[in-house]
């Protein structure tokens, strides 16, 4: 029997639900059950894959092509659990689909209302394409009382009626701040969320409250009787110093601890000795290592959440901390890249969309090349990385990309055609932008005796895609008699998955994003010798 628990939040945004549902499916888990989460988006957009990273943070990647909200990487990251395109909706995707089904006459007529038709849509979603959960941990976005989520409390409320309270729990997540002038914790925000919960008729089951210091009993019992929950119920959620901690945290506060008891079950105590072994090493590294991240969307650190966790997940393997350098990379083409990169122990260029910045990242990657500085591209950043090395190594005049314009020599260009299951997808300059790109996971075959062979320890991989334009296989040879060579192609050798120059410390371009497959507790290969390489370079500086 499948349980579900849905997790609202209140007071403000970005409170942490996300991880908080990342984390409490992590202890399900240690449990001994399976687990699967879900994320329901209240915005109109069909998916984030259009949406500026400024406005939304990164745009996460599941296996089958889905854009998704960058939720969906913590659920992975805590739980190992692939998502799918089943895992995330939103306002947008629910209307059209209500939309089409109305134009082809499939309600018979009826007159299209949020309730029954909208509602509906919605429940189906959560409650499709499962097959033996044990629990299915279902987020709300944004927070209660906005109206764009007023359809999506409505449906969870409905399911607690269809499903029976037995099968359904309700967690809130909300905010106690602390006033320093009054020097204590305010519990009225709470009081205020929960009763606003109330008025669309929505009893939360616990209360996840997340404080910097610790709540004080008086507080608890004062929270539990005013919103109608158990003292049990009433959750600190604090501050700790890295988010590999909050399983941990979680469970010493007795939250697993709480939904077992709210739905009856006697399950084994958690073994959460693989958390306890990342914890350790995060927090007493025995080195540490500096890494400049060159992008384009630096002011929000969110458009690079996946990134930055797996470089932390490189650490973790190498036991040393990762300190980053987050640099814009228009400043490059304004000032000389020594000063900002003099003394880092490895560049990574990441992904990114349009002209702004590109200059920038190709004078990253000249810098890595001459300097013999460890250099990782992702995306984007293989690509200018190949366009850096056309121009300066092969001396190929004019060397750009199609994506920026016109060019004389486009090592760059527009996918315009691509198999994906045994089907050929089409795209041109006049398709759509949402949902048109290389989405999911395609495969690769990689070429003996590369370093890459050496990283992955496979003559085939498979990782996500997300991109339109795509290195010029034309200019191979050139580039190759320079030393940058293609180390792994797509099975029909017509698309370049990797670059790598061979007489570099460490110098790999890819096309796909790596770090949107790397877990805590199993980072991934190629962030793994990055940072490897990383501290090769810091014990020659």
């Amino acid at each position: 029997m499948t349980r579900f628990i849905f997790i609202t939040g209140g007071v403000v945004s970005s409170l942490g639900k996300g991880l908080a549902s990342a984390a409490l499916g992590a202890l399900l888990q240690a449990r001994g059950f399976k687990v699967r989460l879900r994320k329901l988006d209240p915005y109109l957009n069909v998916d984030p894959g259009t949406m500026s990273p400024y406005q939304h943070g990164e745009v996460y990647v599941t296996d089958d092509g889905a854009e998704t909200d960058l939720d969906l990487g913590h659920y992975e990251r805590f739980t190992g659990v692939s998502s799918r395109q089943s895992d995330n909706v939103t306002t947008g995707r629910i209307y059209s689909d209500v939309i089409a089904k109305e134009r082809r006459g499939d309600y018979l007529g009826a007159t299209i209302q949020v309730i029954p038709h909208v509602t509906e849509a919605i429940k189906n979603f959560v409650v499709s394409d499962l097959t033996d959960e044990d629990f299915v941990l279902c987020e709300i976005g944004g927070t209660v009382g906005d109206i764009e989520g007023l359809p999506f409390l409505e449906a969870i409320r409905q399911l607690g009626n269809d499903l029976g309270r037995a099968r359904c729990m309700y967690l809130h997540l909300t905010l106690l701040p602390y006033i320093p002038t009054a020097g204590e914790l305010k519990t009225k925000p709470t009081q205020h969320s929960v009763k606003e919960l109330l008025s669309v008729g929505i009893q939360p089951d616990v209360l996840l409250c997340r404080a910097e210091r610790d709540i004080p009993e008086g507080e608890r019992r004062k929270i539990a009787q005013f919103c109608n929950v158990r003292r049990e119920a009433v959750i600190p959620a604090l501050d700790v110093p890295s988010i590999y901690q909050v399983p941990i945290a979680y469970h010493e506060q007795g939250l697993d601890s709480e939904v077992c008891r709210y739905f009856d079950i006697d399950a084994p105590a958690p073994d959460l000795t693989r958390w306890e072994k990342i914890l350790e090493r995060v927090t007493k590294p025995e080195g540490e290592v500096s890494i400049a991240v060159v992008g384009k969307y630096t002011g929000l650190l969110d458009a690079y959440k996946s990134l930055s966790e797996a470089l932390t997940h490189g650490g973790i393997a190498n036991n040393v901390k990762v300190n980053l350098d987050w640099i814009d990379s228009e400043i490059f083409e304004q000032e000389d890249t020594v000063q900002h990169l003099q003394g880092v122990h490895g560049i990574l260029v990441p992904g990114g969309f349009g002209e702004r910045g590109v200059e920038g990242k190709i004078a990253a990657a000249t810098f890595a090349r001459e300097h013999n500085v460890p250099y990782f591209g992702i995306c984007l950043g293989m690509q200018m990385a190949v366009v850096e090395a056309a121009r300066n190594l092969a001396g190929i005049q004019g060397a750009g990309s199609s994506e920026f314009g016109q060019c004389q020599n486009p090592i760059v260009g527009l996918l315009t055609e691509w198999e994906r299951d045994g089907i050929i997808e089409k795209r041109s300059t006049e398709s759509d932008l949402g949902g048109t790109m290389r989405l999911g996971a395609y495969d690769a075959v990689v070429q003996k005796n590369s370093r890459i062979h050496e990283i992955y320890g496979s003559d085939n991989l498979s990782e996500r895609h997300r991109h339109r334009y795509e290195v010029n296989l034309a200019y191979e040879g050139e580039l190759a008699a320079k030393g940058m060579v293609f180390s792994a192609k797509s099975p029909d050798g017509v698309l370049p998955e990797i670059v790598e120059i061979q007489d570099h410390p460490w110098f790999i371009g890819v096309q796909f994003h790596p770090e949107l497959k790397s877990r805590p507790f199993e980072p991934h290969p190629l962030f793994t010798s990055f940072i490897g390489a990383a501290v090769e370079q810091s014990r020659l500086v």
